[in-house]
């Protein structure tokens, strides 16, 4: 059996009601990532958590130091478990991420966070671009309203768009219930 890591990908107080950037479902998105989590430690698979800083004080959301900045309660890593650290939208981008999965035989990783739109996204296209079977968790993922060219597109529409362009060609995308079938779990 191939070795199989669970990236937790910017769970972060920001995101959730009362920080800088709610999204929309956090907290049951969250909540489905917390057992996806429970069930790779049990298992003995690796967890990775990515959490975003940006550079400057400046920032939306995700100042650096701020408590907005720190992994959500609900999805802490436990003792060992890396937390990568990045600045960009791509996780894999300026990280210590894929040395981390290669070091450990890493060959399959499931993604699980937040914003669906952006970091689920870039994380998901550059895993498989670096060969990993990926999966994505839709139901542990969350995202936000957008807007573009005066309309108004709804987080829901915008997290069936891009679960559906990731399932076309980047990973098998299931939800929390579904995967944890597959694994046994």
């Amino acid at each position: 059996m191939s070795k199989q890591a669970v990236i937790v990908v910017d769970i972060q107080n920001d995101y959730f009601p009362g920080g800088l950037w709610t999204l929309q479902g956090a907290e049951a998105a969250a909540d489905k990532a917390a057992q996806v989590i429970a069930g790779a430690r049990e298992a003995g698979d690796l967890v990775v958590h990515i959490r975003h800083e940006f550079t400057s004080q400046d920032a939306p959301f995700f100042r650096p130091g701020s408590e907005g900045a720190h992994i959500h309660p609900k999805v802490l890593n436990a003792p060992g478990e890396p937390v990568v650290l990045k600045h960009f939208v791509n996780s894999f981008r300026e990280t210590e991420l894929k040395e981390i999965l290669d070091r450990n035989g890493v060959e399959k990783v499931t993604v699980v966070g937040s914003m669906s739109h952006m970091c689920v996204d870039g994380v998901t296209r550059a895993a498989a671009d670096y060969g990993y079977e990926v999966t994505v968790i839709h139901d542990a993922c969350a995202t936000r309203d957008l807007e573009f060219n005066g309309r108004t597109i709804p987080a829901e529409q915008v997290h069936a768009a891009f679960m559906s362009a990731l399932s076309f060609a980047y990973a098998k995308v299931v939800s929390t219930g579904e995967y944890l079938e597959q694994q046994g779990r």
